[in-house]
Parts: structure tokens; C-alpha cells; sequence
């Protein structure tokens, strides 16, 4: 396995521990993080859920593709990147240059267990269930899977155990 360098960007469905990833991984390689989603919403002081009810879907991807753009100007950081970030592909190229794309993989099951009380997911908005995860994921796994660098099934699996598991690549 190679050794990762320039930014570690966590890719994957949403509630596949991303975020929580991205926190302990910094913690433990001693980088700062970025999470894009809440990046976004600090710039536009908005939520996500508010962003796409207002500007929209498309909007909101945009913001995606400018925020590479500043991340491309700092060090090295652990960058928590939304669910849909790498459906853009020229995001995807942006990315490849600038590190290391580690795709976080988790069952449709497990994913709902742990989005199914949140209310700031819009694509699951009326669509709370396992089928309709398993759907969407079967559309986005390809895309995923031909963006990661590295792979990493999350199931049954504490952040702390994905970051070190994470840390013995950098």
C-alpha cells in the first residue's frame, strides 16, 4: 500500500462516518480537518437543508467544486468531503492531484441505523429507509469506488478503529 500524501480526502454515502472519521484521523495524524458540508454552510450561513430548499441542488454542488479550489491553497488536511462531492468528476481529477481519495464503505443497514433520526439529510427527506439507501448507493458506488485510492468497510467498525486503520497508510 502506498504511502498517503498531500490531503486525505473521506469519501462516501452519507452516514458512513465521514465526519466522525475525518475528526479522530486529524486527532491522531495531527492535521487539521475540513468537513465541506459544514464548510459550506459557515460560508453561506446556511444550512444544508436550507441550501437546497432555497438555492437548490445544483447550487449547492457548485459550492463543492469552489471550496477544492481554496482547499488546494492550504497544507495538508484531512478533508471530510460531502456524499455527493465525487459525482462531479472534474472534482474527482482536482482531488486525485491534491492527495489521497479513501473511500468509507457501510452496509444500507447501517446506514440507516445511524441517519434515521436525522432531519438535515435532503436527499432522504420522505425516503427515510433501507431500499431507498440501497438505491441511491447502488447509483453512487461506482462512482465512488472509481475515485478511491483506498477502500475501507466501516461496518461493525468504532471511527477510532477506521482512523487507525487509516494512520498505519500515512
Amino acid at each position: 500500500m502506498k504511502k498517503l500524501t498531500g490531503h486525505i480526502f473521506l469519501i462516501g454515502f452519507m452516514g458512513v462516518g465521514k465526519s466522525s472519521v475525518s475528526h479522530e484521523l486529524s486527532r491522531k495524524i495531527e492535521k487539521s480537518e475540513i468537513d465541506t458540508d459544514k464548510y459550506i454552510e459557515e460560508v453561506l450561513k446556511m444550512s444544508i437543508p436550507e441550501i437546497f430548499e432555497k438555492k437548490g441542488e445544483a447550487y449547492f454542488r457548485q459550492c463543492e467544486s469552489k471550496i477544492l479550489l481554496r482547499i488546494s491553497q492550504l497544507s495538508p488536511r484531512v478533508i471530510s468531503c460531502g456524499g455527493g462531492f465525487v459525482m462531479n468528476e472534474m472534482n474527482v481529477k482536482k482531488m486525485k492531484r491534491m492527495g489521497t481519495i479513501i473511500l468509507l464503505k457501510a452496509s444500507p443497514e447501517t446506514i440507516y441505523e445511524r441517519v434515521k433520526d436525522s432531519t438535515d439529510r435532503p436527499l432522504l427527506n420522505g425516503n427515510m429507509n433501507v431500499e431507498y439507501i440501497a438505491e441511491l448507493m447502488k447509483q453512487r458506488m461506482p462512482v465512488y469506488e472509481n475515485a478511491a485510492d483506498v477502500i475501507i468497510e466501516t461496518d461493525g467498525l468504532t471511527p477510532n478503529d477506521v482512523a487507525q486503520k487509516i494512520d498505519r497508510l500515512v
